[in-house]
């Protein structure tokens, strides 16, 4: 570059003796002492999301299977006076019981691995309470759009079919 050749033209006006090597511009000397964290943050990130979908599409495949087992209860529920609002709540409720005990569970494990976190994180402890909770809420609001499918099906379940099925 143009600077480059500056930089190396008043060097060798001083002394044409002192050898000038490697000269960048200070944006590209700081973009390659940063790209190993970058691309490690990268990494955590894309991993990240692809758990997330893995957690989604887990709670998803259980609130599913346990929806269509309890198809009798839900009739029964419903030819007895129950509302669709009544089974949506039962749904995400259930939903919401897994959800939090796998924040839990998460929780605990995170604490537990403060020390490596720690070394991954740049200006945030390992332990940040805004991070903590963000996350938390992140969780559990895509747990909470899991389960809203299958409660959706559920409380279209018609009591008569579902009472003729015993």
């Amino acid at each position: 570059s143009s600077v480059a050749a500056a930089i190396r033209q008043a060097v060798h006006s001083i002394d044409k003796n002192l050898p000038v090597t490697d000269v960048e511009s200070f944006p590209d000397a700081l973009g390659k002492s940063i790209s190993q964290e970058r691309f490690r943050t990268f990494l955590l990130g894309s991993f990240s999301i692809l758990a997330l979908v893995l957690a989604a599409v887990g709670v998803f495949g259980v609130i599913s299977y346990s929806a269509s087992q309890r198809k009798q209860e839900i009739g029964v529920r419903m030819a007895l006076g129950a509302q669709p609002r009544d089974v949506l709540h039962l749904i995400l409720g259930q939903g919401a019981k897994l959800a939090l005990l796998g924040v839990g569970a998460g929780l605990v494990f995170a604490l537990l691995l403060t020390r490596l976190i720690a070394s991954l994180l740049y200006s945030v402890s390992a332990t940040d309470p805004l991070t903590f909770g963000v996350v938390i809420i992140v969780l559990l609001g895509v747990a909470m759009a899991a389960c809203y499918i299958p409660a959706r099906r559920a409380m279209r379940v018609d009591p008569m079919i579902a009472l003729r099925w015993q």
